[in-house]
């Protein structure tokens, strides 16, 4: 049943809210972004791309790049203490974890009882942001695919985050693609497994079928070239098309054919299924682990 943009239940319920309508045309308080990486770098190329005005920009950042210096001419603030910032209506957390406590008592001048924090920060719980930075917290987990505004975003909302807050975020975070909404935390570590890691394990597979090309006989120039192709005309197929991905598998596989043969490796035991439980399960113990 569809409940709205990014939104949808199925037989899991794994969502249970609906998000209010938000644009970032109408976004009127300050966007703090602390952090401006490549994630925090993309998530600013897609709210500037989507009309959010730059004026209503600060970015918090020690090591501002070039490409952040030139949006200062557009009226992007860079680097303002709290005074100068004003009231920051929400502050978008994109630093390293690793460098979050520091950052983030630094961080906390920044933000008073009307700021929503939404974090992009992988194990990091809203209990700990709420400890270390106060705010209504959104935790949120987006995957690399956002630089180019194809990525996919999870996130959850802690209780005390309103519907105008919770539409906010999802501005903000749709600026890069698509965003689910759940409401149990303990999700986000298996979340973080799947899409947050999940380029990673497509761009393995990539690199993978072009090394399986060259053992095969292929130069390896012509190999990488089909791997790549494949790879990625496969997943803008998986994009547009309606149907499940294991009908499109269904299509390309003529019974007794080359497809035919190959699946028989690929989905034998041990096969795929059981090592992409086995990742999944690895990757969503480290997240578990890393939570602060």
């Amino acid at each position: 049943m569809v409940m709205g943009p990014g939104l949808r239940r199925d037989d899991t319920e794994f969502v249970v809210t609906t998000v209010a309508n938000s644009t970032l045309q109408n976004i009127t308080g300050t966007i703090l972004l602390a952090g401006a990486g490549k994630m925090g770098g993309a998530m600013l190329t897609g709210w500037l791309a989507g009309g959010l005005d730059p004026r209503r920009v600060a970015v918090v950042d020690p090591h501002i790049t070039p490409e952040i210096s030139a949006l200062a001419a557009k009226g992007v603030a860079l680097n303002p203490d709290a005074k100068a910032a004003g009231q920051v209506e929400t502050m978008v957390v994109a630093v390293k974890p690793q460098m979050f406590r520091e950052a983030g008592a630094k961080l906390k001048s920044f933000v008073s009882e009307k700021t929503s924090v939404v974090s992009i920060m992988a194990g990091t719980t809203i209990a700990s942001l709420q400890e270390v930075c106060g705010g209504a917290v959104v935790r949120a987990m987006p995957n690399t695919p956002a630089a180019i505004g194809r990525g996919i975003t999870v996130a959850v909302a802690a209780n005390n985050v309103s519907a105008t807050q919770r539409a906010v975020a999802d501005a903000l975070l749709r600026a890069t693609g698509s965003v689910e909404w759940v409401e149990d935390e303990s999700l986000m570590d298996a979340v973080t497994a799947v899409s947050g890691s999940g380029p990673a394990y497509v761009f393995l597979l990539a690199e993978e079928l072009a090394r399986a090309g060259v053992e095969a006989g292929l130069p390896e120039a012509l190999a990488t070239k089909l791997a790549r192709e494949t790879v990625a005309g496969s997943g803008e197929l998986l994009h547009q098309s309606e149907l499940p991905s294991g009908t499109l598998r269904q299509n390309v596989t003529s019974p007794g054919g080359t497809t035919a043969a190959a699946l028989g490796v690929l989905m034998g035991e041990p096969g795929l299924r059981d090592l992409m439980i086995r990742a999944i399960a690895a990757a969503t113990q480290r997240s578990r682990e890393l939570a602060k």
